[in-house]
């Protein structure tokens, strides 16, 4: 076995996260997902994703537990002209000073609309 390959399965051993994390920033808009009363909403940047999760920034503490719909700008455009947003689901796994982190429970990619013409007067 090459050391490389050792090395690997150890880090794997020792990461609790199943998924590789990235680093990318992108806007995000999330939303609480509440029955009883009024969505709250809120605005940060991500800091890191994977396949199963989203660290991000936050201007309010959001309690672990709570359900989540993020909405994040995607940098890739479909027909290389439409734009995406990924918009997920999850629950607040952690929660410190400025950021957060969802568990992705579901996602999918939407058209995400582009301004209207501006009147001008």
């Amino acid at each position: 076995m090459e050391s490389g390959a050792a090395v690997k399965l150890e880090k794997d051993r020792n990461d609790r996260r199943a998924a590789d994390r990235f680093p990318i920033e992108r806007e995000v808009r999330y939303k609480i997902l509440n029955r009883k009363s009024v969505d709250e909403v809120g605005f940060g940047k991500t800091i890191n994703m994977s396949s199963n999760g989203v660290l991000f920034s936050t201007e309010q503490h959001l309690l672990p537990g709570k359900r989540l719909e993020l909405s994040i700008s995607w940098p890739a455009q479909l027909d290389s002209k439409i734009s995406l947003k990924l918009v997920a689901r999850g629950r607040v796994v952690r929660s410190e000073e400025g950021r957060a982190a969802i568990e992705i429970h579901q996602y999918e990619f939407r058209t995400q609309a582009t301004p209207g013409p501006t009147m001008v007067q």
